[in-house]
């Protein structure tokens, strides 16, 4: 039947129409942008889901740059302490050849004393951003920048989720004191490895003297106090490495988490674009429903004619 007030056959093509542009706009935006949930609107469950996996990548991403910087500090510690057994060891050679017969015992702490202000240099200078895990005053207040009584741990950062927070990697630091500024106790509460009065001679390795040997010692009781300071060294140096090796490893699950959550994110809310590409040209095709529109209006000037005849 036919019509001059209701145009059927326009309506349906109206509505196929409208339907094609809609589904046009939604996979032009999908094309454009990447993403076929790029607002809550396109999915709630899904938009919620990756905003907090893209929250969370970000805060991995922090942590990375936390692990660098406690990388870097690490290996600035490290490389002090390597030079440091090395100097150490200078002395031992120094001593070792005290002990000959005929030495010039002066001419030899000249050479040590040298060395004894190469530790002191090395030590001090090995700060990083204001923190330095080799030196301190063991009497300053635990406030105190530098106060070795609240430097038994450091804790690194290491990783993070929205359940727990931030986990760290906890470096015991009590042992790896090389100098106690302490100058306020007695010596037996030096904290230093190399300052602390040794236990054969009653001198540290900073104040190791050949020409002024304490009464009842020997210069052989200065070399016993030399290697109990080289075996510590070693243990410091080895205790760094431990947790550089931590950080490593965090490093490396670090990257592979966030890849993960990178690709999650992605299988959520990006785009197929071989899917969308495809779509775009049959919807582009089916446009042509602008003609049928045109045809289904013609009906009802079909009619007209009828009353001008």
């Amino acid at each position: 039947m036919s019509s001059i007030l209701t145009n059927n056959s326009a309506l349906s093509a109206l509505q196929s129409l409208t339907t094609t542009q809609k589904s046009l706009q939604t996979t032009q935006n999908q094309i454009s942008s990447g993403l076929k949930i790029a607002t809550a609107a396109d999915n709630a469950g899904y938009w919620s889901i990756a905003t907090q996996m893209r929250s969370d990548n970000g805060a991995l991403g922090a942590v990375a740059d936390a692990l660098n910087v406690s990388g870097s500090m690490i290996d600035t510690f490290t490389s002090a302490v390597n030079q440091t057994i090395d100097v150490v060891n200078k002395i031992k050679n120094s001593l070792i050849a005290a002990q000959q017969p005929g030495s010039d015992a002066a001419k030899i702490q000249t050479d040590i004393a040298a060395q004894q202000n190469e530790l002191k240099s090395m030590v001090a200078s090995a700060n990083f951003n204001g923190d330095n895990w080799l030196q301190g005053d063991s009497t300053a207040a635990t406030t105190t920048p530098g106060s070795l009584s609240n430097s038994g741990v450091r804790k690194l950062v290491a990783s993070y989720n929205n359940a727990t927070g931030v986990s760290t990697i906890t470096v015991t630091t009590s042992g790896t004191t090389l100098i106690d500024s302490n100058t306020t106790t007695a010596s037996a509460t030096n904290k230093g490895i190399l300052s602390a009065d040794g236990a054969a001679s009653g001198k540290s390795v900073l104040t190791i003297d050949v020409t002024s040997v304490p009464t009842g010692k020997t210069i052989a009781d200065f070399l016993k106090d030399v290697d109990a300071a080289i075996k510590s060294l070693t243990t410091v140096s080895a205790t760094l490495g431990g947790a550089k090796a931590a950080v490593t490893t965090q490093q490396s699950f670090i990257d592979k988490l966030q890849d993960s959550l990178t690709s999650g994110v992605s299988s959520l809310v990006d785009a197929d674009m071989n899917e969308a590409s495809t779509r775009l040209q049959a919807l582009q095709t089916q446009q042509l429903g602008v003609q049928a529109l045109s045809i289904a209006n013609q009906n009802s000037q079909m009619i007209l004619q009828l009353f001008r005849s």
